[in-house]
């Protein structure tokens, strides 16, 4: 079975890119970790997969994600949207969803919407029940019904929007992640269910095509079972592996 070229986009500051590779190694991917730097239209024509890491790029430096999507834009410009169009999967997890959201490919500030201070105004390193929205287009979510368990850490993950803009991507299916209680009922906002005060307990959205996927969770974090500080216990697990074999697959049938 021949492996899915995916390449895993790196920053000064990010530490999350051998998490990530080893997710997408364990889903089916062959998996390059590129510095920006380093990355060139040669290497995004050549993978079927693309992942912006985690982590603090450029040390959050003029807010979270906003060097690393100014650097992504301009070394890939053309070449990021074309890989979209063409249906390769995107996926952007915590300052890589905020690196998205900056850069464009998921709603920002242009449509109302936007990533800003944890409501409780620290930062919150802890893990976090979620649940896929089925009738989401969202590709990497695709089938997920079971609960889905990963921790957060991030400082600024409250997502945000107008209310206009929130009855759009509702109305879109765009919302595909929810923060929810352990026992699966909705998170109504509530600290620490909701861990940053996000509108609609949202931790993460897609662009309207299902393709591109930002969130603010680690699903990289989780994707062994015994990466569950309860695992030994015998407790559900709820791993994210799915979520990864979901982009991998989809990337196969291109």
């Amino acid at each position: 079975m021949s492996l899915v070229p995916a390449v895993v986009l790196a920053a000064p500051g990010t530490n999350r890119d051998i998490d990530v590779a080893h997710a997408l190694t364990l889903a089916g991917a062959s998996v390059t970790i590129m510095p920006l730097a380093e990355v060139s239209n040669r290497v995004l024509r050549e993978a079927r997969i693309a992942v912006v890491a985690g982590g603090f790029s450029f040390a959050d430096a003029l807010g979270s994600g906003r060097l690393f999507a100014l650097e992504l834009t301009k070394r890939l410009g053309d070449s990021l949207t074309t890989f979209v169009a063409d249906r390769r999967p995107v996926l952007g997890i915590c300052n890589g969803f905020q690196t998205l959201v900056r850069a464009g490919l998921l709603p920002g500030p242009t449509g109302m919407a936007a990533l800003g201070h944890n409501a409780q105004g620290r930062f919150e390193c802890r893990w976090v029940t979620l649940q896929a929205e089925l009738a989401s287009p969202c590709l990497w979510t695709s089938g997920i019904t079971d609960e889905l368990l990963c921790p957060i850490a991030h400082g600024e993950g409250r997502f945000h929007a107008d209310p206009e803009t929130l009855a759009r991507l509702e109305a879109n299916g765009q919302v595909a992640l929810r923060y929810r209680r352990p026992d699966g009922s909705a998170a109504d906002g509530e600290f620490p269910f909701n861990p940053n005060g996000s509108d609609g307990d949202i931790a993460g959205i897609c662009d309207p095509t299902g393709v591109v996927l930002g969130l603010m969770p680690h699903p990289e974090d989780h994707v062994l079972n015994r990466q569950h500080p309860r695992w030994t216990r015998g407790e559900k697990s709820g791993s994210c592996r799915t979520l990864f074999a979901n982009g991998v697959q989809h990337a196969k049938e291109l």
